[in-house]
């Protein structure tokens, strides 16, 4: 159970995609450094042809990319707002307002900008997946090596998995022992020990114990496969998302349009020249223009995204911003989110063969001998126990003779004994020395023990037994570490959401359930495998729930993907969560989850009532231009002026003061 060398794997490197690489990224950057040149140029006096030129050029390299697709798919009967915005900057520009379409075309050659790149991103992160599980293994063929592509490795073909090796494909060990880290997999926070008959998947690190593997699945159908296969289902599912204002773009442009051309048309057939029907419907145009309707939308949301970030919250884009407002559940991955992914040793329980005056002796004893004893070791159990002994202040004597049995644990010799810990659990038939629970005669040692341990982790504890010369000494109980504010954030969700989180754990349900309890959740959903995750946030939002997750390793990304927004912790997570996920918890503070969720509340709240604002100014203009005489110059005034209000009210929400005002609106609510 203790290895000498059991390490926890790093994160999966993600290549990162360059931002200039992207030729959205670089028609975006060039419009907006040419508008903000032109901009100079304009306001610091410059000639009017520097500036005019300027701005033209950035309608040209910010403009022609949507241009052309919206042309595209006019070509195919469907009118893209990006044309019309398009059409709109150039109408802007012919009666003299170049400022107001060129920024238009930057706002929207940043967003699709943005959108180009989290495509990319997501795209590299699930490639970098596929290279978990190892190119070759080393296949057996009757006691004879052969190094193979693992990519070739049928079914029933015996593979050996070398210490510290990722083991190549999904099967079953048919001889040896070791301990596995499937984190990337389960999620569980510590090695598990394998021995034949046991199940082990690709892409998992193998210990310190030599194994042989009957592989059961091809490297198409391993469980790694199809986390990717996951991610990228979920993450072309999630690409058609769009914002509120978007999903009516469609029937507003179409109609905007025939309106356009309607008072163009109809005064020209009554008579009216040519120069005032176009001045009309020019006029038009930009009154009904949705650039207040944009700007209504995207300032509060950008504003919310900027004050979030300035607080250890990184949301990825407005659409998901707005949409986490919206959330009715949310789910938590166990181990690296609710905890911190690190055990800690919380039970000392001495047996009665040892002698001590009080229990404060014994326990320090106990502990001085299985510090030393695990002090040579890497293993994560072994930390805690070293780490235990320090906080006491207990000095950890010098051990010889050590030596690390895969799947059984460690022993070495103490002040001339011979201290052993380990598994509780005997894997196979023995005596003597290789037993680490040992029986002796007429003893009441090994019922106490098994007493012990069966207590331990029924509460919820990994138990790890400590024997002295064969004896058996005491049983330590671990768990993992509860992350602080946990308990507050499910209060405060449960109260605000009007429901309880759920939890989604790939650990076991004992261990599950204790963490639940400790922490405020009732719904609890153990021993899930990636897919399972996924299944069950499906579950929950086909029964009309719209679900956050939330989550730290690989094996969370498909359900953090799969969800209605993903939620990576970013200080634990790996490279694959944080890029599939839509929003980051930079700081592992779960209390930031229930805030952010307030502040998209508010930014929505904002949102609507700047819709208002902007139908307003634009029903009444519009009126206005159809039934009477709009001058040019008020109809661009009232637009202009319906446009500085939506945007400054969208603003108000960079201030510190908004995310003070979300986070104690949600952490009262949990009180």
């Amino acid at each position: 159970m203790v290895s000498s060398t059991a390490v926890r794997p790093a994160a999966v490197a993600v290549p990162r995609t360059r931002l200039f690489a992207i030729p959205e990224m670089r028609w975006a950057a060039a419009a907006t450094a040419l508008f903000a040149l032109g901009l100079v140029a304009k306001f610091t006096g410059g000639p009017s042809w520097l500036w005019w030129t300027l701005l033209l050029a950035c309608y040209a390299t910010g403009g022609w990319e949507p241009g052309l697709e919206g042309l595209k798919a006019l070509r195919e009967k469907t009118l893209d707002v990006d044309l019309l915005m398009v059409v709109a900057a150039i109408g802007a520009a012919a009666i003299g307002q170049i400022i107001d379409g060129a920024l238009l075309i930057v706002i929207f050659a940043t967003s699709g900008a943005l959108e180009a790149l989290a495509t990319r991103r997501t795209e590299d992160s699930v490639r970098s997946l596929l290279t978990l599980a190892p190119d070759t293994a080393t296949r057996l063929d009757d006691g004879v090596e052969h190094t193979v592509a693992a990519a070739d490795l049928a079914v029933g073909e015996v593979i050996l998995v070398r210490p510290g090796d990722r083991i190549a494909a999904d099967g079953r060990v048919v001889d040896g022992a070791s301990e596995v880290d499937q984190a990337t997999i389960t999620g569980e926070p510590l090695p598990v020990d394998k021995a034949a008959g046991d199940e082990v998947f690709a892409g998992t690190l193998n210990g310190t114990g030599a194994l042989r593997v009957r592989v059961e699945r091809r490297a198409r159908d391993s469980v790694v496969a199809r986390i990717a296969a996951l991610v990228e289902e979920a993450g072309r599912t999630k690409a058609k998302t769009q914002l509120f204002i978007e999903k009516i773009e469609q029937r507003y442009s179409i109609g905007m349009v025939i309106v356009t051309l309607a008072v163009f048309t109809v005064p020209l057939i009554l008579g009216a020249t040519l120069r005032d029907s176009l001045l009309r419907a020019m006029t038009f145009m930009i009154v009904a223009s949705p650039c207040a309707v944009v700007l209504a939308t995207m300032p509060p949301l950008l504003a919310a995204i900027a004050n979030a970030g300035r607080h250890g919250v990184l949301v990825k884009s407005a659409v998901v911003m707005e949409q986490l407002g919206a959330t009715t559940r949310v789910a938590f991955d166990k181990t690296g989110t609710l905890t911190r992914g690190t055990p800690e040793l919380v039970e000392i329980h001495p047996l009665p063969s040892l002698s001590e005056p009080d229990a404060a002796t014994a326990e320090n004893r106990i502990l001085r001998l299985a510090a030393a004893v695990e002090f040579p070791s890497e293993h994560p159990l072994a930390a805690a126990t070293v780490r235990a002994a320090r906080q006491r202040g207990i000095a950890i004597p010098d051990v010889t003779d050590f030596a690390a049995r895969p799947g059984r644990g460690v022993s070495g010799r103490v002040d001339n004994h011979l201290v052993r810990v380990g598994s509780p659990v005997d894997p196979a038939p023995a005596v003597g020395p290789e037993r680490l629970v040992a029986s002796r005669p007429g003893g009441t040692s090994v019922p106490a023990s098994a007493d012990l341990v069966a207590a331990a982790r029924a509460r919820g504890r990994t138990a790890v037994m400590v024997t002295c010369d064969d004896e058996p000494i005491a049983v330590l109980g671990f768990t993992d570490q509860v992350r602080p504010g946990a308990a507050e954030a499910v209060a405060a969700l449960t109260e605000s959401l009007g429901s309880a989180p759920v939890l989604l754990t790939g650990d076991n349900r004992a261990t599950a359930e204790r963490l639940a309890g400790e922490v405020g959740i009732t719904e609890v959903h153990a021993d899930l495998l990636p897919h399972e995750k996924v299944e069950t946030v499906r579950a929950l939002e086909s029964g009309g729930a719209r679900v956050t997750m939330v989550g730290d390793g690989i094996n969370d990304a498909p359900a953090l993907a799969a969800a209605h927004v993903g939620v990576a912790m970013g200080g634990a997570g790996s490279d694959l969560t944080v890029q599939t996920a839509d929003a980051i918890v930079v700081r592992d503070d779960l209390t930031t989850i229930p805030t952010v969720i307030a502040l998209s509340r508010r930014a929505r709240r904002v949102v609507l009532a700047n819709l208002a604002i902007a139908a307003t100014f634009i029903a009444v203009l519009v009126v206005w231009d159809l039934v009477g005489h709009l001058p040019l110059p008020l109809g661009v005034l009232g637009h202009e002026g319906s446009t500085v209000i939506v945007g400054l009210n969208g603003l108000r929400l960079l201030r510190s003061a908004a995310w003070q005002r979300a986070r104690q609106q949600a952490m009262d609510s949990g009180r």
